[in-house]
């Protein structure tokens, strides 16, 4: 398999890593194309990898969009007649990018990969939508799994639902916590703060453009602030029942309720 990782940033690398790692050399090369010529020559260096120009006309078994969300479109449409066999990407969102591949690549197996975690926290879950499989996608995904990854199908429409929760709105909650509480001594902090405390220092750890576009991309922050609003606004009745409804008492989790 010949692969064009096209974004030579840690997910990129991921791939490249991953798929390299579940093949004899013979049997797998991997170019890297970026729009900062150096990032991909850093990338290449140390792998087994070459360097392709982003704007070029090279042609490839596979392509692998690790790109932000937001550039996915563009990209599909502009990467897909450099695939051959294949056309996936690992953004993040899913729906776009399913649409985007098929509407430019309807020739091609498609497929949608997001790893929940970031790579120096491998490894974990990976979502997949697969829109159209066939032996390329399926031996990405095999290499995925033999990196001790637990891939699972779901549907665009789920995921990027599911990613208004377990991103957009656990960074908002963890982002804002951080930043409406004060600075106190460690001897303070009970189990939730100290809890609250480690996610916050690993949230803040990372890139805020990243952060910024899952921001952009999900809804859940507008209800994360609505709930704070209801809790700070309750009375002790209200409180309980809010209380309640966050301990799952019944159908208490449905926001939508």
């Amino acid at each position: 398999m010949d692969l064009l990782v096209v974004g030579a940033g840690e997910i990129g690398r991921w791939v490249a890593d991953t798929v390299s790692a579940d093949a004899a050399p013979a049997d797998v090369s991997v170019a890297f194309a970026d729009r900062d010529t150096a990032v991909a020559a850093d990338a290449a260096d140390g792998r087994d990898a070459r360097t392709v120009a982003a704007d070029g006309d090279t042609v490839h078994d596979v392509v692998c969009l690790a790109v932000p969300m937001s550039a996915v479109p563009a990209a599909v449409e502009a990467y897909a007649p450099r695939a051959e066999r294949a056309i996936v990407d690992v953004s993040g969102e899913m729906t776009d990018a399913i649409d985007a591949m098929g509407a430019h690549a309807p020739g091609l197996e498609r497929a949608s990969y997001h790893p929940l975690f970031a790579p120096p926290r491998v490894p974990g879950n990976v979502a997949v939508v697969v829109d159209a499989g066939g032996p390329a996608v399926e031996a990405i995904t095999e290499s995925i799994e033999a990196g001790g990854n637990e891939v699972f199908e779901t549907t665009a429409t789920e995921h990027d639902e599911a990613m208004e929760t377990v991103q957009a709105g656990a960074h908002a909650a963890v982002l804002a916590w951080r930043l409406a509480g004060s600075e106190v001594r460690e001897e303070f902090h009970t189990p939730v703060s100290a809890a609250l405390d480690d996610v916050a220092d690993t949230v803040t750890e990372g890139s805020p453009a990243v952060y910024a576009e899952i921001q952009r991309a999900f809804d859940g922050a507008d209800e994360l602030a609505d709930a704070a609003a209801e809790i700070a606004a309750a009375d002790e009745a209200a409180f309980t029942a809010l209380y309640e409804r966050a301990r799952g008492d019944g159908d208490a989790r449905d926001r939508h309720e």
